[in-house]
């Protein structure tokens, strides 16, 4: 059984009424968790990308790719969840990791447990909260109804 049904969490999904791209975020954070992070794709074995611009390069450690000169371009992390599941985090700032995924690509119940397997492993990993927002809303974190937490 899983611990977030879809037809409790559907609505929250529904990129017609929530948009496309929700924010992910874990405030907070520090070089340590950036390359906890990292470290947890490796572990997972996780398919993903390490880019700058359209240059396609080795993932770094975090305190280099977090020290670069202010000018830089931010670099992107992609992670393929499964070959239809892509976060995309980009390396922004320190103090809070972020990461978009596409509501189209969380459809279902499968998808969903697929979904919230990742957010339980960079939560127990980074030991923060993993938090949802509406594109571009950073107001009080949305929360889901208490039994549909992950």
């Amino acid at each position: 059984m899983s611990d977030l049904p879809w037809d409790d969490v559907a609505y929250f999904f529904d990129p017609d009424l929530m948009g496309s791209l929700p924010d992910v975020r874990v405030p907070d954070a520090s070089v340590e968790d950036w390359q906890a992070l990292l470290d947890l794709v490796g572990e997972r074995g996780w398919k993903c990308q390490y880019s700058k611009g359209e240059t396609v390069l080795p993932a770094p450690r975090a305190d280099a790719v977090l020290t670069r000169p202010a000018d830089a371009e931010c670099p992107e992390l992609r992670v393929w969840l499964s070959t239809e599941v892509l976060a995309i985090f980009r390396f922004h700032a320190v103090e809070e990791i972020d990461f978009d995924v596409e509501l189209r690509e969380l459809q279902g119940q499968e998808r969903l447990d697929l979904f919230c397997r990742f957010l339980r492993d960079i939560g127990r990993r980074l030991g923060k909260p993993v938090l949802m927002d509406l594109e571009g809303d950073y107001g009080p974190a949305r929360r889901l109804p208490r039994q549909s937490r992950v």
